[in-house]
């Protein structure tokens, strides 16, 4: 095992104990929480003992990791000072780490438009693009989470870009398909895809809710293929496997040009409760290329959420 997997095993195991969880810890390095599952135990069998246990208030340290956390903890805590320190040598650089649906179907074309504004900003998104990936603490982090507030009611962090609206999506080709259907049940037997990124939404809709509330089929109504990820779901929608319940909020340009279809009236939908948040750190807020960056990101997002709008009007 090289020092550098020594390192990033060390950095996954630190943030799992911090945040309490490989989901939470997986979030914030941009990778999959399995990932982070594998850094540990890679470090586990190296060590030949267990590093983390599972307890009702998360994960803790197994006896023999409490005798190193101080010095685990220590050891991060310097290797942030000394990013804090380079950053300001990298005045130039933003980097992201973001849901990789955002970046692919949201973020990533506009992007292309600000970088030609400001060539001067370089980025790193998910540990690629015009720099590669630093250590330290990131200038950005986005994903699609419940909105926390405190007592007051207002945002801990976070800025809220938009929520998502649910509501069916198809090809052109399959939308014609169910239009010259004349029975009533038009999606019975009817290919469907089934996505499960909003799954932990508490009101996020899927095919069942949605043909409890509009009819269209009755029977086998969670029947058919199942995606983890909006893209992946999306490329089997184009080639014809079939509909999905999906939302609008990633994919207002792909609309305005046509690549996809909305078989049934825009309102025979859902907003979800979750949203897409983006979360700039109080350091990286004081750095002008950050700030613009930031006002430029919430200015798209507010023509986001606008567009929704717009539609359901």
């Amino acid at each position: 095992m090289t020092g550098l997997t020594h390192l990033k095993s060390f950095q996954a195991l630190e943030l799992a104990l911090k945040l309490g969880s490989l989901n939470q810890a997986a979030l914030k390095l941009s990778i999959t929480p399995a990932a982070v599952g594998q850094r540990i135990k890679s470090l586990e069998e190296y060590l030949g003992i267990e590093l983390l246990v599972r307890g009702r208030a998360g994960l803790r340290p197994t006896a023999e990791l409490s005798k190193a956390m101080g010095h685990l903890s220590r050891g991060f805590e310097e290797l942030a000072k000394v990013a804090e320190v380079l950053d300001f040598q990298r005045a130039n650089e933003i980097h992201i780490a973001a849901n990789v649906d955002f970046v692919k179907l949201w973020l990533q074309p506009r992007l292309e438009v600000f970088k030609k504004e400001n060539p001067n900003i370089l980025f790193c998104v998910n540990g690629e693009g015009d720099v590669p990936r630093r250590l330290g603490q990131l200038d950005c982090e986005i994903s699609f989470a419940e909105q926390a507030s405190d007592e007051e009611g207002d945002w801990i962090g976070n800025e809220i870009l938009f929520r998502d609206y649910l509501l069916p999506i198809s090809s052109h080709e399959n939308t014609d398909r169910v239009l010259r259907l004349r029975k009533k049940y038009k999606l019975e037997g009817f290919p469907l895809l089934h996505l499960d990124f909003y799954k932990n939404d508490p009101a996020a809709i899927d095919w069942p809710s949605w043909f409890e509330s509009y009819g269209y089929r009755e029977t086998a109504l969670n029947r058919g293929f199942r995606f983890q990820g909006i893209s992946a779901a999306l490329e089997a929608m184009t080639s014809n496997a079939g509909m999905l319940v999906s939302g609008l909020a990633l994919i207002t340009h792909q609309l305005d040009r046509n690549e996809y279809s909305l078989p049934f009236p825009i309102t025979r939908g859902a907003w979800t409760e979750h949203a897409y948040q983006a979360h700039f750190p109080k350091l990286a807020r004081q750095r002008p290329q950050v700030k613009h960056f930031r006002r430029w990101l919430l200015e798209q997002a507010q023509h986001t959420n606008e567009w929704i709008m717009m539609k359901l009007s």
